[in-house]
């Protein structure tokens, strides 16, 4: 490979399992997306929590992860506790790979139901999980609380992998 075809045909985006090395940029990343942010501290305490997993979107040669998504898996059921893009990556449909990896990784260590919650004026993040074929199963009133003190309701939503 010359290094001309690395400018023409860079590396595909990967996913990866990322630990509580990657704390640091995951806070950074969410605190993009978020508010109110969670901590590196926060990410620490998740990442090494017994059944808490983490994938991270790399694209090129990063060694930094431009997206993640994060779970916890509690005997044959999964909880997606967060997902988010850095805001350079947005829009650019990162997300949906980063997405089905995270749930075929699932799959395979014996998941057969995820269920999220997600801000319902998440129109982006909506589409992204019924795309990937979540469901709606309800809506909790008042469940987030924006930046501005205002609350906003959540749509919950499941997938049967």
């Amino acid at each position: 490979m010359s290094i001309l075809d690395r400018f023409i045909h860079p590396p595909a985006p990967r996913v990866e399992a990322v630990g509580t090395e990657a704390a640091a940029r995951l806070s950074a990343i969410h605190a993009s997306a978020f508010a109110p942010a969670w901590s590196t501290l926060d990410f620490e305490r998740l990442l090494g929590e017994r059944g808490v997993v983490a994938d991270g979107l790399f694209l090129g040669r990063a060694t930094k992860p431009v997206g993640f998504v994060l779970s916890r898996i509690v005997l044959d059921e999964a909880e997606i506790i967060t997902v988010a893009v850095a805001p350079e990556a947005r829009g650019k449909g990162h997300a949906r790979p980063l997405l089905a990896h995270h749930l075929d990784a699932l799959s395979r260590q014996g998941v057969a139901r995820v269920h999220l919650e997600v801000e319902e004026g998440n129109g982006p993040a909506i589409a992204l999980y019924r795309r990937a074929g979540f469901q709606d199963v309800g809506r909790r009133e008042g469940y987030y609380r924006k930046a501005d003190g205002t609350k906003a309701a959540a749509l919950t939503m499941t997938l049967s992998l």
